[in-house]
């Protein structure tokens, strides 16, 4: 038949339409700062992680999986809209002597990028919902309940943050997961408790002030008895001078006078001469 298409005809278009969809299916683009984990149809999960750039898979048996492996923060919080979850999602633990606590924490970490292919291969794509958040919850109820709340309250926040660190990267590293940094945001605790450590401050602060206080009343008494350590002594000097010369007391009465003065006169006597005083010394 005229119209028929030939055999060889047809096998070339059916040729060339398979390399154009195995051409079109086969070239993954995996883009910087991502890796490619690779689910064979036949064997499973292959052993090898897709780095950046462009590879060929055999269509249809070869599926690329691709995970961003710059560090991520996932963050739980009370504020609305803060968090990974809408809502309150602030993480509530209890202290060594059994208060309530509140806490807001950020967990920052990345991928191992080598390693995407097992994590592919024992977690899949919803790593934080198995690992990250049951992990942070597990270890920061347990470092909390080391503390009492007022430790909690008083520590350095960046000891508390060290501690989580420490356990929780063990967990995580075991899901070939990388923690960068814990930060504990916020501490919130009961309002009994609060209202007790505002109470604290003001007594602390009213103490300070006492101290102030006492403090410069101890320095105005210094400042009294030495004055009146110095007075003793120059009445002291005084008296001794009074004894080894009598006539120092009129001496200085008649400097006290008016210059024109030269004598002073009681019950018509003289009892001083000036001129006498000054020829006395």
């Amino acid at each position: 038949m005229s119209g028929s298409i030939k055999p060889w005809l047809l096998g070339y278009l059916l040729l060339a339409g398979f390399v154009t969809i195995s051409l079109t299916g086969v070239m993954v683009i995996v883009p910087a700062g991502e890796r490619a984990a690779v689910f064979n149809c036949f064997t499973g999960v292959e052993k090898h992680t897709l780095s950046e750039g462009t590879h060929l898979l055999v269509p249809i048996v070869e599926t690329p999986v691709k995970y961003e492996v710059r560090t991520q923060t996932y963050t739980m919080s009370g504020i609305e809209d803060e968090g990974a979850k809408r809502g309150d999602d602030a993480l509530t633990a209890l202290s060594a002597d059994g208060q309530k606590v509140k806490i807001d924490v950020s967990v920052r970490y990345h991928l191992i990028p080598e390693d995407v292919w097992q994590l592919h291969d024992q977690i899949g794509p919803n790593y934080i919902e198995k690992i990250i958040r049951p992990e942070a919850q597990t270890v920061i109820r347990n470092v909390v309940s080391s503390y009492t709340v007022t430790r909690l309250y008083s520590s350095s926040r960046q000891e508390i943050q060290d501690q989580m660190k420490e356990q929780m990267e063990k967990g995580m590293q075991k899901y070939h997961i990388s923690l960068d940094e814990v930060l504990v945001r916020n501490i919130g605790f009961s309002d009994a408790f609060a209202n007790a450590i505002e109470q604290k401050q003001v007594a602390l602060q009213e103490a300070e002030r006492m101290k102030y206080v006492i403090q410069r009343e101890e320095a105005e008494k210094q400042r009294k008895i030495i004055a009146a350590t110095g007075d003793a002594e120059s009445i002291r000097l005084r008296a001794l001078a009074l004894k080894q010369n009598p006539q120092l007391i009129q001496y200085e009465y008649v400097q006290k006078l008016s210059p024109n003065i030269k004598a002073v006169i009681a019950d018509q006597k003289v009892l001083m001469s000036v001129g006498d005083i000054f020829n006395d010394k």
